[in-house]
C-alpha cells in the first residue's frame, strides 16, 4: 500500500474513535505514533551502525516490540499499555536517560502527547496500518514528506494550524537565496513544523563530503516551537531528515526570554522564519524588550529577537505581512533599527494569495544581513502567473512561479555574493529606493511598483471579490486598533 493510501484509511479508522474529536486531535494521535515508529526505524539503523549502542528508552516501549505483530496485543490491553505504561514512562524518563541524548528528545516529544483513542481494536488497526510503511527505505521516507506536508494542509482546513504551515515554494526559494553552508548555524525562533529546517537540512547535505561534515550538519539547526503539536511534528520532521537527536529543537516561547540576556555563544549565522503575525502575545511577554520597542505583537516581537540574535556579519530572510511595513509607533521605531542596525538589501513582494484560503493578508519577505546600515533597498514584486488570478489550496504557489525573481538575484547564488547585487537592474518587477526616500516617508517601507499602473476593474467577480477583500481588511483593522486600545489602557491603569 502507498503512503498516501495507508494515511487515508488510518484517517477513515479514527472518525469511527469516539475518543478522537476532528482534524486536530486525529494529527495528534497520528503525530506520536508516526514519531515512535520512525524513532524505532533510526534506532535499529544505529544499533546496526554502532557497537554497543544503548537503547535511549526501555526496550519494551521500542515499536518493534510492542507494534510490529499485527496479531499482538489488542482491545483494552493495548489501551491499558498505552495509556498506564507507554504514555506515563515516555513523559517521565529518567535523567541522564542512559546518557543517551535521544532520550531526551523522546521526553520532550512525549511532554504534552496524548492518546485520544478509546477502542483498543481501532488503535491496533490504526498500529497495523502505519506498519505497511516503511521508514527504512529512502523512497518511502522522500513521499512521505510529501503526505506530511499534505496531513499539514487538511488540518489548516479546520482552521486550527494555519499558523504553522508556510507554503513549500516559499521555504525553498528563500533557503535557496539564503545559501547556508555547513559550519553555519542555522536558526528558526517559529519553527512550526520544521519546514525551514527541514530545506535546510536538505540544502547542507549536498556539501557533505566527510563524516566531519555529518557531524556538523547534524549540530547545523536550531528551533523553537511553542505549541505542543507542530513542536512534536517538527521534531519528527527532522528525524526523517535524518538528524539523529533533534535536540536543538526546543519547545518553548522564544520571546519568554529578555532580549537583553541573550549570550554570544547563542547567537547564529542565519536566520530563516515565517514568525506568526496577526497575533497578540500574552500579558507580561513585552516587558522581555526595550521600553521604547514594548508591544503585544508577536510579528514585532519577533522581528527585535531576530535583529538581537544574528552574528555580526549574519544574515536573515524572515516572512512579514504588509502592515510591519507600513504600521506606525512602535513598528516606525523597530523599522528604524532595522534600517540602522542591518542592510535590508532586498524585499520580495509576494502576491495576495500565496496564503489563501487560510489568510488574504498580504506577506513580503525581508532578506537583510546585519552590521552595516542599508543605504538602498531593492524591491522585486512576484507577479501571479500568467492566467492565474490567484493562488489557493488546490492550486498553490510552485517554485517555478518565483524563478523570474531568482533570476535576477543572480541565477540563485548565496546572497553573501555582494558583486551579484551590485549589478542589479530595474525592470518591470524590480524597483530600488534610497534610504533617504524611506526616512523621509517616516521608514514607511510599505512602496508600490512604479512600474505598474493601477488598473480598473470592471468584472463583477472580481469587483465582488475586491469588495469581500476591503471588508476583510476593515475588519482586521479593526482588531488592530481594539488591541492597540486595551494595549494603551492597560499601561494607563499600571501607572494609574
Amino acid at each position: 500500500m502507498s503512503v498516501s493510501s495507508a494515511i487515508k484509511s488510518i484517517q477513515d479508522i479514527m472518525r469511527k474513535d469516539a475518543g478522537v474529536d476532528g482534524d486536530a486531535q486525529r494529527l495528534g494521535q497520528l503525530s506520536w505514533l508516526l514519531f515512535l515508529k520512525i524513532f524505532d526505524a533510526q534506532e535499529e539503523e544505529l544499533e546496526f551502525e554502532l557497537d554497543d549502542y544503548k537503547a535511549p528508552i526501555p526496550k519494551k516501549y521500542l515499536w518493534r516490540n510492542w507494534a510490529a505483530d499485527s496479531q499482538g496485543i489488542t482491545g483494552d490491553e493495548l489501551l491499558e499499555f498505552i495509556n498506564n505504561e507507554l504514555m506515563p514512562r515516555l513523559k517521565n524518563l529518567p535523567a541522564p536517560i542512559n546518557t543517551n541524548p535521544r532520550g531526551f528528545v523522546v521526553k520532550e516529544a512525549f511532554s504534552d502527547a496524548f492518546n485520544y483513542m478509546k477502542n483498543g481494536t481501532l488503535l491496533r488497526q490504526v498500529v497495523n496500518k502505519l506498519n505497511e510503511i516503511d521508514f527504512h527505505s529512502s523512497e518511502e521516507r522522500h513521499l512521505f514528506g510529501d503526505i506530511y506536508e499534505q496531513i499539514l494542509r487538511d488540518l489548516q482546513s479546520a482552521g486550527n494550524a494555519g499558523e504553522f504551515y508556510t507554503p513549500r515554494a516559499v521555504t525553498r526559494f528563500i533557503v535557496q537565496l539564503i545559501n547556508p553552508q555547513l559550519g553555519e548555524t542555522v536558526f528558526d525562533p517559529a519553527c512550526g513544523t520544521g519546514g525551514f529546517l527541514a530545506c535546510t537540512v536538505d540544502a547542507l547535505k549536498a556539501q557533505v563530503k566527510t563524516s566531519e561534515d555529518q557531524q556538523l550538519l547534524q549540530n547545523a539547526v536550531r528551533g523553537v516551537e511553542k505549541k505542543q503539536l507542530p513542536h512534536l511534528l517538527c521534531t519528527t520532521n527532522m528525524l526523517l531528515h535524518g538528524i539523529e537527536v533533534p535536540k536543538n529543537i526546543k519547545h518553548g516561547n522564544t520571546l519568554n526570554k529578555p532580549l537583553s540576556s541573550w549570550d554570544e555563544d547563542e547567537m547564529v549565522d542565519v536566520i530563516v522564519s515565517n514568525p506568526p503575525f496577526g497575533g497578540m502575545e500574552e500579558d507580561g511577554i513585552e516587558k522581555n524588550f526595550p521600553a521604547e520597542t514594548q508591544t503585544r505583537e508577536t510579528a514585532d516581537l519577533f522581528l527585535q529577537l531576530i535583529i538581537e540574535v544574528l552574528k555580526p556579519g549574519g544574515r536573515a530572510a524572515v516572512v512579514l505581512p504588509d502592515g510591519t511595513l507600513f504600521g506606525e509607533g512602535v513598528k516606525t521605531k523597530i523599522k528604524k533599527l532595522l534600517l540602522e542596525e542591518c542592510n535590508l538589501h532586498t524585499l520580495v513582494r509576494l502576491p495576495n494569495s500565496v496564503f489563501a484560503p487560510y489568510t488574504s493578508i498580504k506577506t513580503n519577505i525581508l532578506f537583510f544581513e546585519k552590521g552595516k546600515p542599508t543605504k538602498e533597498v531593492w524591491y522585486y514584486e512576484v507577479p501571479l502567473p500568467e492566467g492565474v488570478k490567484a493562488f489557493n489550496k488546490t492550486k498553490p504557489m510552485k517554485l517555478e512561479d518565483i524563478d523570474a525573481c531568482r533570476d535576477w538575484w543572480g541565477e540563485g547564488k548565496s546572497i553573501k555574493a555582494k558583486t551579484k547585487r551590485k549589478n542589479r537592474e530595474e525592470n518591470q518587477y524590480a524597483w530600488k529606493v534610497s534610504i533617504q526616500e524611506i526616512i523621509d516617508r517616516n521608514y514607511n517601507l510599505d512602496i508600490k511598483n512604479p512600474h505598474v499602473e493601477e488598473q480598473e476593474s470592471h468584472d463583477p467577480e472580481e469587483l465582488l471579490a475586491e469588495y469581500a477583500k476591503q471588508q476583510q481588511g476593515i475588519q482586521e483593522l479593526r482588531d488592530q486598533l481594539k488591541g492597540i486600545l486595551a494595549e494603551a489602557l492597560s499601561h494607563r491603569e499600571e501607572s494609574a
